[in-house]
């Protein structure tokens, strides 16, 4: 039975799911075919999720960014410990929402850290390396929003590597999307191992080069990444519920379709964003909620 919502806490949830819908059009849009209870706490762990990452993009100097993520770890022990915290509004949804899906608190800690490392790290070594950093800023999204779908507990060890996997296969599509403006802030999230195996440099990815070493390079990473869709497919038979697998699946959908196109554009991401047009995605959005409510229905990419 679920627990009644009291009058503050809808205000907060309020507050949760207009900052999603300013945010993320593409997140909103999936996250409205969950059930309210569902729905109100995605948008609650959504909002302290980009709360978090403007921390580090958008604060100012590296003192006001760090200052800016403390924050945000205050905020967390405010949920998890008691007492006040700021923003109150994201306090109180978020409070309620962990409370209601026991949300483990290793999972917003983990994300603070890869937060963190944007503070400090612009380079990444070897693609492992890389692939912590996805876990972190991705892949603990991906075990939150699991609680709260909910999943067949009988297949605990499967949801997870699988809600794991589909989260590194996101990030790796938002790093392959975002190569221009990640390099005008001084960020290349490509591994350097990657690079030199391709003959690709640091400059090339800078000065926005684009060549066939560079596409073979991100040729590379899009092959990662559909393997890593691909393994993330296998949760959406074990989520709770018709609506839970729609909202999944539409969230992996539209990420994929973005891939899709960065690939239909032989990976040119230096002459212009790419980003599916509105109606694109949403008519998409509705083809994936109807295949994911199916549970025995295959995939389609």
């Amino acid at each position: 039975m679920l627990r009644r919502l009291d009058p503050q806490v809808g205000e907060a949830y309020q507050e949760c799911q207009a900052f999603t819908r300013r945010r993320a059009t593409n997140f909103y849009i999936a996250f409205s075919a969950l059930p309210a209870h569902k729905r109100r706490a995605i948008y609650a762990a959504y909002a302290y999720a980009g709360t978090v990452d403007d921390a580090v993009d958008d604060a100012g100097t590296q003192d006001e960014r760090a200052a800016a993520l403390a924050q945000a770890q205050g905020l967390l022990s405010a949920v998890y410990d008691g007492g006040a915290a700021e923003p109150a509004w994201l306090a109180t949804g978020l409070g309620d929402a962990v409370s209601r899906f026991d949300i483990p608190r290793e999972h917003f800690d983990e994300l603070v850290l890869g937060m963190e490392h944007d503070l400090t790290v612009t380079r990444y070594e070897t693609y492992a390396e890389l692939e912590q950093y996805c876990y972190r800023a991705a892949s603990v999204i991906g075990l939150i929003c699991i609680c709260i779908f909910g999943y067949d507990r009988r297949q605990t060890q499967l949801a997870t590597q699988s809600a794991i996997a589909m989260g590194k296969a996101l990030q790796i599509t938002n790093i392959m999307r975002d190569v221009k403006e990640d390099a005008e802030r001084g960020r290349i999230y490509l591994a350097q191992e990657d690079l030199a195996r391709h003959g690709v440099s640091e400059q090339d990815i800078l000065a926005g080069r684009y060549t066939e070493p560079f596409r073979e390079l991100m040729a590379d990473y899009a092959q990662r990444a559909y393997a890593l869709y691909h393994e993330g497919d296998r949760l959406i038979p074990l989520l709770s519920g018709p609506r839970s697998r729609a909202c999944c699946n539409g969230l992996q959908g539209v990420y994929r379709m973005i891939l899709d196109a960065i690939v239909a554009r032989e990976y040119d991401v230096f002459s212009q964003r790419v980003s599916p047009s509105r109606a694109g995605r949403v008519l998409r959005l509705l083809e994936l909620w109807l295949l994911g409510s199916l549970p025995n229905l295959a995939r389609v990419r």
